[in-house]
């Protein structure tokens, strides 16, 4: 039975597109992974981004004399070097605010929901930023306000996991919602079956629920 269950969810895995909301876990994070390591190689000194990458990249940057002023325009420019590796994978970048010196940058479509979407704001759009335009002090995240926290909408996310569950004789349900509005709510599931014992099944959900709520620091315990 527990290999039935594998097989299923490896199915589901696959086919994981049904549901627009969502994507598979360990495809976002892989692209994500290569995105930030793209971004992060053409600015490092001596980094690993091939002679290509490097001089493309260079020729961008040449065209820029000195440090340039904090506008709207200028941010634009800066990230539009960045843009392509974030494109390349479904992802963008857009300036929200630019406020003193704090620019507020909301990483949209596969970027906006990845887990790493910190790594690369940080490590990336903010390093390159801060290095072309030095009047800038921080780097800020902006993230856009996800649906209410509540079992309905948990609800909306397992509903797209339990035909697949229920195949192997499987099920799940919400026990609870604890510490809503605090910086590290926790929501509470409970799954019978098979599947409730494959680590691999439970992370793909947690990961779905974290997405679907836009909230990496919301925990997902099993009864």
């Amino acid at each position: 039975m527990k290999l039935l269950a594998t097989l299923l969810f490896a199915l589901f895995l696959r086919t994981a597109s049904f549901t627009p909301v969502f994507g598979t876990a360990c495809r976002r994070n892989s692209r994500c992974t290569r995105v930030l390591s793209e971004i992060e190689s053409p600015f490092a000194d001596g980094g690993g981004a091939s002679a290509s990458e490097a001089d493309n990249l260079g020729s961008a940057v040449e065209t820029f004399d000195g440090p340039l002023d904090l506008t709207l325009d200028n941010v634009e420019a800066v990230l539009d070097e960045m843009r392509p590796y974030l494109i390349s994978d479904g992802g963008n970048v857009k300036v929200t605010e630019i406020d003193g010196p704090i620019v507020r940058l909301e990483l949209v479509g596969e970027c906006g929901t990845c887990p790493s979407s910190t790594q690369t704001m940080k490590m990336g759009l903010e390093r390159k930023l801060k290095e072309k335009i030095p009047e800038i002090e921080e780097v800020v995240q902006a993230i856009p306000e996800g649906p209410t926290l509540d079992i309905e909408q948990v609800d909306v996310v397992l509903e797209s996991v339990r035909p697949f569950l229920a195949v192997a004789g499987g099920s799940i349900v919400c026990e609870d919602i604890i510490g809503v509005g605090s910086t590290q709510p926790t929501v509470m599931l409970r799954m019978e079956g098979a599947s409730a014992t494959l680590q691999s099944v439970k992370l793909e959900i947690t990961q779905r629920i974290q997405r679907h709520f836009m909230s990496p620091g919301l925990r997902v315990t099993w009864e």
